[in-house]
């Protein structure tokens, strides 16, 4: 038993045996799944006063059916009218990008030591897709702006098709969706999550190595996305070669799209990154200022973020 569906009907065969088919018809002939999310349950029933009659009478029952099934406690969340179409654009909005202001690609300062990794990210963005940038393998040390590159992406395939469905998730994180999804045995909300979007976005993807489940699980993600041609985007601290514990197949295929590595900024664009970043503060810095700050902190964008601050 994976899916929502299943689920429900479990939940109805168990509730046909304690009501009569003319109140299962009367209550229940309409609703349906919407999705199980962690540990709640989400019904769709087209009026209002169903959804109430459904919430008053026999949520206690469905809940218990749940809580038997998986072994842990669960709530009933049931949606009347026009709720379903604010639920699901709320749940888009939430599943897609994190809410982080400036992560687009016209304050991404580019100089020699990005413009390669820039250009390859806006390629994608322009063809998310693409046979030759699929995988787009990111790397380099933290706080050169791989994340930033990375949402960019995201935010720019968002405006240009609002209609795409986008999945962000850090290596740890996917970690811990797994184990949690394994103890709830709800593995398969947890893959739909990932396996069926358009975009796929790993940040610090090195946190899965050495970790066989998560690396199996990820292994078959991959792969449903690549063969449906679906964009995959990766960041991480070190080039696949230099993950000792990553399994094979999977070093193979982030090696077989385009990787594109970062290295630390140069002065003269150290000393643009202060300007932008003190402008979108809105201040001017004076020179001085700027190339002190330029010439005492040289490989980390994040902690000049920091100073400026």
């Amino acid at each position: 038993m994976n899916t929502v569906n299943d689920v429900w009907d479990s939940v109805m065969s168990t509730l046909s045996t304690e009501l009569t088919s003319t109140s299962i018809n009367t209550w229940f002939s309409d609703c349906r799944p919407v999705e199980i999310l962690d540990t709640r349950l989400v019904l769709y029933t087209p009026t209002e006063f169903k959804r109430n009659i459904i919430t008053q009478r026999f949520a206690g029952t469905i809940t218990a059916v749940l809580s038997e099934l998986f072994s842990c406690s669960f709530e009933l969340l049931v949606l009347a009218e026009d709720e379903l179409d604010d639920y699901e654009q709320t749940c888009e909005k939430d599943d897609s990008l994190p809410e982080v202001a400036g992560y687009t690609f016209n304050k991404f300062i580019v100089g020699k030591s990005n413009e390669y990794a820039h250009a390859a990210a806006v390629a994608v963005a322009e063809n998310p897709g693409g046979v030759n940038f699929n995988p787009l393998f990111i790397y380099g040390n933290s706080g050169l702006g791989k994340t930033h590159l990375l949402l960019s992406i995201g935010q720019k395939i968002h405006e240009t098709n609002t209609s795409a469905k986008l999945a962000y998730v850090k290596g740890d994180d996917f970690l811990n969706q797994l184990v949690q999804s394994l103890r709830e045995n709800t593995q398969e909300a947890f893959r739909n999550k990932y396996r069926y979007v358009d975009l796929l976005l790993v940040d610090d993807i090195q946190f899965i190595a050495g970790k066989n489940a998560v690396q199996e699980e990820f292994f078959h993600t991959f792969n449903n996305l690549y063969e449906a041609g679906k964009q995959i985007v990766i960041t991480s601290d070190r080039p696949p070669l230099e993950m000792v514990q990553l399994e094979d197949r999977l070093r193979s295929r982030f090696e077989g799209g385009l990787m594109a590595d970062i290295h630390p900024p140069d002065i003269e664009t150290r000393m643009a990154i202060i300007r932008s970043k003190a402008a979108q503060l809105g201040m001017v810095l004076p020179d001085d200022v700027v190339e002190y700050i330029a010439e005492t902190i040289k490989s980390n964008i994040r902690q000049i973020e920091g100073v400026v601050k």
